[in-house]
C-alpha cells in the first residue's frame, strides 16, 4: 500500500462527504489503481456560514488523482446526491451515469452551468443490466425512496461485491416505480455480498418508515374533511410519488390543482418527460384558482422548510397571488429537516395568527420518510447477509448505532468511518488505513472558497462583535464609524471618545514608531477596540485606513 493511498490489488472505500453528516454525499471506491465516484452532492448552508447558500465536499483528494477517476455514478436525483455536479463535473472531466429521471434533472443543471455537451452524461435504463467501468461492474437495483428512480448500486469487483444502498426504504405500495422484491434481494445475497454500504438516517426509528400508499388514503381523508375550504399542501418537490398521490386526491375530491413554486413546476415537467405523472391533472393558474369556489381548489406549494422566499412563506405573509383567509387549511406533507425548526415555526406562527388551520405529520398520517427504520434495516441485513457493514449517510451517532444494530444481527464486521477515512474492504480484515483531507467548500457569491477561510471567519466575527473603521488623515482629527455595536443613542458620545483615545494613542508614539505607518495603525486599532469594549462590552473588528500610506 502506497502512502498516497493509490489502490493496488485491494478494494478501498473513502467518503469525502456524507459520513458524519446528513447530506453532501460523495463516496469513492478504489481498486487496481482506479477510483469510482458514487454521487456528488451538496448541502444547504446554515447560520455557521453567514451569507452562503450552498456547501460542498472538498474534492482535493480526487482532484489530485483525476487521471485515475473513471466515472461518477449517481444513485438518485436528490440535491444531496447530485447538487454539486454542475460545479465540479467539468473540472473532474469524467463521464456521468444516471437513470433517466436523474439524468434529465442533471442535464438541466449542466445546461444552466453551460456544461451541456461538455460533460458526458450516460443514461442507464432501469433493468438494462450491468455496465463496466474499469475494474468495476455496476448494476442499478431499484429501491423505494421519496423520489422517482431511487436506486442502490451493486458494484462487482475482483475482491467481491458491494451493495451500496443510496437512500432507500421498503414500501409494498410505493405509488411510483417498481422496487426490487424480497426475492430479488435475497438472490443477490445468495451470490455473496462482501460489503453493505448503507443509509443510516432513520436508524433510531423503531418502526418501519411506512408506505406511500397509506399516505394516499390519509391525505384523501384529511382533504375531504375540509370541504368548502381552500387547501394548500406543501411537500418536497422531488417526491414524485406524493405529487401523483395529490393529483389523484384532487381529482377524487373534486378540486382543481394549482402549482405554486418553480421547483414543483420543474419536477412535474421532468417527471412527465420521463414517463411519470402521465395522468396528472392540468394545473390552473393563480387567477383561475382564486376565482374558483374555495372548496374546489387544491394548491401545491413549495416552502415546507420555512424558506423565506418560497411560495408558502409568501402566503403566510399575505404577499402571494394565492390568498388564504381564516378557516383555510395548510397541510405539511413533509418532515421538519433538523435545523429548520425556527424557520418553519415562523411561517406556522404567521398562519396561526391569521386563523388558518395547519395539519402536520404529527396530527395525521400525511407523510412518510424515505429512509429505513430499524425493521427495514434488519430485513435487508437478513436478505443480503453481507460480510461487512459500512454505515454512511448519517451523523456519527446514526452510523455508530447502525453498526451496533448490524453486529446484533450477526454481520461479522462493522466499520464506522467518517469523511476522509480510507477503509480497506478487502483483502483481509476490513479497517481503516489512514486519513486524507476531507474539508468543506462554500459557494460564496460566485466563488467557491474554503468553508473556514478568512472571508467566512471574518464575517462570523463581524456578525458577533460588529466592526469599527478608523480613518486617519495627517493633521486632521480621526474619523470613526461603527456598525453593529449596541450603543444606539450613546453612539455619538462613543465615537467622540474613541476618536480622542485614538489621537492620544498616536500622539504617544515617539521617534521611529511615530513615523512608521504600521505602528500608527496598530496603536489606533488597539485604542479604538479598547474604547468599544469599554462602552459596549463587545470586541469588534477594527480596520484602520490611512490614505496615502504605503501599506
Amino acid at each position: 500500500m502506497k502512502n498516497d493511498f493509490t489502490p493496488e490489488d485491494e478494494l478501498l472505500f473513502l467518503a469525502l462527504g456524507g459520513s458524519g453528516e446528513i447530506g453532501m454525499n460523495v463516496n469513492l471506491y478504489g481498486c487496481q489503481g482506479k477510483w469510482l465516484m458514487v454521487d456528488l452532492g451538496m448541502t444547504f448552508s446554515g447560520s455557521e456560514y453567514p451569507g452562503v447558500d450552498l456547501v460542498f465536499a472538498d474534492l482535493e483528494f480526487i482532484e489530485e488523482r483525476a487521471d485515475d477517476l473513471i466515472g461518477i455514478v449517481l444513485t438518485h436525483a436528490h440535491e444531496d446526491h447530485i447538487g454539486a455536479v454542475p460545479y465540479f463535473a467539468g473540472e473532474l472531466g469524467v463521464p456521468l451515469y444516471a437513470t433517466p429521471f436523474t439524468a434529465d434533472l442533471v442535464a438541466r443543471k449542466l445546461e444552466e452551468a453551460g456544461l451541456l455537451g461538455k460533460v458526458a452524461l450516460n443514461i442507464i435504463e432501469e433493468g438494462e443490466g450491468a455496465f463496466d467501468l474499469g475494474p468495476f461492474t455496476i448494476t442499478y437495483i431499484p429501491l423505494a425512496h421519496s423520489i422517482a428512480e431511487g436506486n442502490a448500486l451493486l458494484i462487482e469487483t475482483p475482491h467481491g461485491r458491494v451493495f451500496h444502498t443510496g437512500d432507500w426504504k421498503l414500501d409494498e405500495e410505493p405509488i411510483i416505480g417498481e422496487p426490487a422484491t424480497e426475492e430479488e434481494l435475497r438472490a443477490i445475497g445468495q451470490k455473496g455480498v462482501l460489503a453493505l454500504v448503507c443509509d443510516s438516517t432513520n436508524v433510531f426509528n423503531p418502526n418501519p418508515s411506512g408506505s406511500e400508499g397509506a399516505v394516499h388514503h390519509a391525505l384523501m381523508e384529511e382533504i375531504a374533511r375540509h370541504a368548502g375550504k381552500r387547501v394548500v399542501v406543501t411537500t418536497f418537490a422531488s417526491n414524485v410519488a406524493r405529487l401523483q398521490t395529490l393529483g389523484e386526491v384532487a381529482r377524487e375530491t373534486g378540486r382543481q390543482i394549482c402549482i405554486a413554486g418553480r421547483s414543483l413546476e420543474r419536477i412535474i415537467e421532468v417527471a412527465q418527460d420521463t414517463g411519470y405523472l402521465a395522468d396528472f391533472p392540468t394545473p390552473v393558474d393563480f387567477d383561475t384558482a382564486m376565482a374558483l369556489p374555495r372548496g374546489e381548489v387544491l394548491i401545491l406549494a413549495t416552502g415546507g422548510q420555512g424558506e423565506p422566499r418560497a411560495a408558502l412563506a409568501r402566503m403566510a405573509e399575505n404577499n402571494h397571488p394565492i390568498e388564504l383567509a381564516a378557516g383555510d387549511v395548510v397541510l405539511f406533507s413533509s418532515r421538519q429537516i433538523p435545523g429548520n425548526e425556527l424557520a418553519i415555526g415562523r411561517v406556522q406562527n404567521q398562519f396561526a395568527a391569521r386563523g388558518i388551520t395547519m395539519v402536520t405529520e404529527r396530527q395525521a398520517f400525511i407523510h412518510v420518510s424515505g429512509h429505513p427504520g430499524r425493521p427495514e434495516l434488519e430485513a435487508l441485513y437478513d436478505w443480503l447477509k453481507p460480510e461487512i457493514l459500512v454505515p454512511v449517510h448519517g451523523e456519527m451517532r446514526h452510523m455508530a448505532e447502525q453498526a451496533r444494530l448490524g453486529k446484533a444481527c450477526g454481520i461479522p464486521w462493522q466499520v464506522v468511518q467518517k469523511n476522509g477515512d480510507v477503509i480497506r474492504l478487502a483483502p483481509g480484515k476490513p479497517g481503516k488505513l489512514g486519513e486524507v483531507h476531507a474539508g468543506r467548500l462554500v459557494l460564496d457569491g460566485d466563488i467557491i472558497a474554503p468553508a473556514n477561510g478568512e472571508a467566512i471567519t471574518m464575517r462570523r466575527r463581524i456578525a458577533a462583535e460588529g466592526v469599527v473603521v478608523v480613518v486617519l488623515v495627517r493633521g486632521q482629527k480621526p474619523v470613526i464609524e461603527a456598525v453593529g455595536l449596541p450603543l444606539d443613542e450613546d453612539m455619538p458620545d462613543f465615537l467622540a471618545e474613541a476618536a480622542s483615545d485614538v489621537l492620544d494613542a498616536i500622539s504617544s508614539l515617539k521617534g521611529r514608531e511615530a513615523r512608521d505607518p504600521t505602528s500608527v495603525k496598530e496603536a489606533a486599532r488597539l485604542a479604538a477596540r479598547r474604547a468599544a469594549q469599554r462602552w459596549s462590552g463587545k470586541r469588534p473588528q477594527v480596520r484602520v485606513v490611512m490614505p496615502g500610506s504605503a501599506d
